[in-house]
């Protein structure tokens, strides 16, 4: 969850749209393109159906990535992340890691909070399928990537502590730490890549730690 002050400043980033039209998702767009919907009961008309719309690739040359928010198929809104659009009942929040989205959700104004489905056609969507056909497949993918990402925490906690250890106050009063595993090149490169890996596929499934996802960046 976004705090206090993301929360301040993401409102304030908040610009209004033009009303231009919702471009289908198309195949080639699956490495780089998120888009998420929230159907929304409203006074008017039996729902109204928010759209967000975030292109992660294509964003990242100019250092910043963008979401856009949709009603009803129209442009209503635009930030960059970490966003929070107001919406009937709430505000939708929108943030992306290194590796893809770590949040796209609806929260309400009790707090209550809900992930916005992801299109079928999407990166997302097709995870979020295997899901729901292949529950066990799923969760085994889910806690191999957890693993990975364990793994690469431990090694990266061995590999600081070494050079905290040398420094002289904390030398004398502990002693100098010595790691006492020493993995081959090839060996660090593959683990590494799984990590970023975990991560990616993590991502598809909007879940973020600040210590596992954050560790792996």
């Amino acid at each position: 969850m976004l705090s206090k002050w993301q929360r301040q400043r993401a409102a304030r980033r908040v610009q209004p749209g033009d009303g231009y039209g919702l471009q289908p998702f198309r195949w080639w767009q699956l490495p780089g393109r998120a888009l998420l919907s929230l159907p929304l009961p409203d006074d008017t008309a039996p729902s109204r159906t928010y759209t967000v719309d975030v292109r992660h690739w294509q964003n990242q040359s100019s250092g910043d990535v963008t979401a856009d928010l949709y009603l009803d198929g129209r442009h209503h809104a635009s930030s960059k992340l970490p966003a929070r659009f107001p919406v009937e009942g709430g505000t939708i929040e929108v943030a992306m890691s290194g590796f893809g989205l770590k949040r796209c959700h609806f929260v309400t104004t009790t707090g209550a909070e809900h992930q916005l489905s992801p299109d079928p056609r999407s990166a997302e969507g097709r995870r979020a399928r295997l899901q729901h056909r292949h529950p066990a497949l799923s969760s085994s993918i889910g806690a191999l990537s957890v693993t990975l990402l364990l793994i690469g925490v431990a090694l990266l906690a061995l590999q600081i502590a070494e050079p905290i250890s040398q420094i002289p106050p904390i030398a004398d009063s502990l002693g100098i730490f010595v790691s006492p595993i020493a993995l081959p090149v090839w060996l660090n490169i593959a683990l590494g890549v799984g990590a970023a890996i975990a991560s990616m596929e993590r991502a598809l499934r909007l879940r973020y730690h600040w210590l596992l996802d954050a560790a792996a960046n």
